[in-house]
């Protein structure tokens, strides 16, 4: 009697078992389409084509303007967002949208990546290998100078420096790219040069004023750096020097890769020093 009272409990507990079993699986399928519905929703209805056709900004705006309406409609909306601690509607909506352009623009440079690969027109393994260091580097210094930047990088700014670093995935494998022979230009007609007279001999010259795009990049990122306790400055002006010790190939983006560190070291008072990459 006591065996057949064992097994009618052991029969009961593998049933209950097998229900929760069952109503666990049933519940993460009935997840996985709405959180591919939920994916979908956030495209407004719009193919990643026609979403990277815009710019990352434009898409943030448009995005907003649609989710929140009221919020979107003034210019500053999306300025305000990137400033706020994520918490807020207008920043989680801007947290979405970066999601969405992220994904599409991971998405292509995965398709590009693919299409090379098959015609062997990619990459080799020895420049895969360097951009890999380069990455681990360039993940390094922005780990460290988001921490380190003044005032500490919210949400929004983190996931807008993930997003801006896709941009070198993407340049590596779009340099592998067939690209039409462009036609020399035709030569620039000689200027017939204007005869000098006693009023311009008698000018003065004026101050220099830096104007290359190499040279005011460095100062910016040097001002930044020199406003950071010294202990941090230190350490991130090293993590910055070992994205290009790591290989030769962060040199084929220096400027890109001066005007990324500039977006995560300054402040979101500060007057943006470039446009974004895209």
């Amino acid at each position: 009697m006591p065996d057949r009272e064992e097994k009618n409990y052991f029969m009961k507990l593998f049933s209950i078992v097998l229900l929760l079993l069952t109503a666990i699986a049933s519940s993460f399928g009935a997840q996985q389409p709405s959180q591919k519905q939920a994916a979908a929703s956030d495209q407004l209805g719009m193919t990643c084509t026609q979403i990277l056709q815009m710019s990352s900004t434009d898409w943030i705006t448009h995005f907003n303007g649609k989710v929140n309406p009221a919020n979107g409609a003034s210019p500053g909306a999306a300025a305000s967002a990137n400033k706020s601690s994520g918490e807020t509607p207008e920043a989680q909506a801007t947290l979405r949208a970066i999601a969405v352009y992220g994904k599409c623009y991971g998405a292509r440079t995965d398709r590009l990546a693919a299409s090379l690969g098959k015609s062997g027109k990619g990459p080799l393994m020895g420049v895969r290998g360097n951009f890999r260091d380069f990455e681990t580097a360039l993940n390094n210094f922005t780990a460290l100078a988001l921490g380190g930047a003044q005032p500490p990088a919210d949400p929004v700014k983190t996931a807008l420096a993930a997003l801006y670093e896709k941009q070198f995935r993407y340049a590596l494998y779009q340099s592998y790219e067939q690209k039409p022979v462009n036609q020399a230009p035709p030569a620039p007609k000689e200027a017939t040069a204007a005869p000098a007279t006693a009023a311009a001999a008698d000018q003065k010259p004026s101050a220099t004023r830096i104007t290359d795009p190499m040279t005011l990049a460095k100062n910016r990122f040097g001002d930044l750096l020199a406003a950071l306790p010294e202990d941090e400055r230190h350490e991130i002006h090293a993590a910055f020097g070992e994205i290009f010790e790591k290989g030769s190939i962060g040199e084929r983006w220096k400027i890109e890769i001066y005007r990324y560190a500039i977006y995560i070291l300054k402040s979101p008072k500060d007057t943006p020093f470039s446009p974004p990459p895209f």
